[in-house]
């Protein structure tokens, strides 16, 4: 019966249950994506309980008074087509009512339900696969000069500054979790002044069967340094790892298919409200796509 059916805000027994959810979606998320999401918003993250049951989640992150995203929208699949997805949907619309513009990454079939709700389509976001064997040696004679850091030599302003001319929305919380936490690996690349000209993180990942990869963020100046930092990312990780790709920046699959990486699937980015006007012509692998 409906009547016992309400949303509630995620708590920490929740956390394995929806990361399970993500995983069997093909979501590929990482281990701890669900509580570094929490922390960017803590009141962003949404449990639809049945009979005091998890059967449905949904995410909705303020980045601040002008920008929202909506992600990890999940019905548990024996509960689906019962009408308990769309009081969750309603409910983050609700709660992000107020911003100028929101996001999301939709799934091919779902573009016509989004559209109904005023969400309007901007780009394809590509998922690329690559089969690592793990590269066991760098070849640092084609550095051009320049150098890679690791995460003991970042700091986070060095992240934090590169990312806010990247960026059109700051996002220091998020990218403090995200850079630093102990899953994954972070590198930087800087030249001779130590100036930031890209960086990028990989993390191990939960896939349909068994583990993997994902990479993101990758951003750089320019596609040979891109290249740098995702070679040096598949240093001694083997297995499989995805990449997602803004379909806004074109140079992304010449550098993507020069390393070995092939199209998987993809996702098509909407937006509600004024589009994004910053460029994401130095964005080669996002984030995460359940928040942006």
């Amino acid at each position: 019966m409906r009547i016992n059916y309400q949303i509630r805000e995620l708590q920490n027994s929740d956390i394995h249950i929806v990361t399970d959810w993500s995983r069997k979606e093909g979501f590929a998320p990482g281990f701890e994506d669900i509580n570094i999401y929490r922390n960017t918003d803590s009141q962003a993250l949404w449990i639809g309980s049945l009979n005091n049951k998890p059967i449905g989640c949904i995410v909705g992150i303020r980045y601040n008074a002008f920008y929202g995203f909506v992600g990890l929208y999940i019905v548990d699949e024996q509960y689906r087509g019962k009408g308990y997805g769309l009081p969750l949907w309603k409910y983050v619309l609700n709660y992000m009512d107020d911003l100028k513009c929101i996001g999301l990454e939709a799934a091919p079939n779902r573009i016509n339900d989004y559209s109904k709700w005023g969400f309007r389509t901007s780009s394809v976001t590509t998922r690329w696969k690559y089969i690592s064997k793990g590269i066991d040696t760098f070849d640092k004679n084609n550095m051009m000069g320049l150098s890679l850091l690791d995460e003991t030599e970042i700091s986070h302003e060095l992240i934090q500054n590169y990312d806010d001319m990247k960026e059109e929305t700051s996002r220091p919380h998020f990218l403090s979790d995200w850079m630093f936490h102990r899953s994954g690996n972070v590198t930087a690349l800087v030249d001779s002044n130590q100036k930031c000209l890209g960086f990028g993180r990989i993390r191990p990942c939960l896939l349909k069967e068994g583990s993997g990869w994902r990479v993101g963020p990758l951003i750089a100046d320019k596609p040979e340094y891109a290249k740098l930092l995702l070679k040096s990312l598949l240093i001694s990780n083997k297995g499989t790892v995805y990449i997602d790709s803004p379909g806004l920046n074109p140079l992304c699959k010449n550098v993507l298919k020069d390393i070995g990486f092939v199209h998987d699937t993809y996702t098509v980015r909407m937006y509600k409200g004024e589009m994004p006007s910053a460029s994401l012509s130095d964005i080669y692998g996002l984030a995460c796509l359940e928040l942006g």
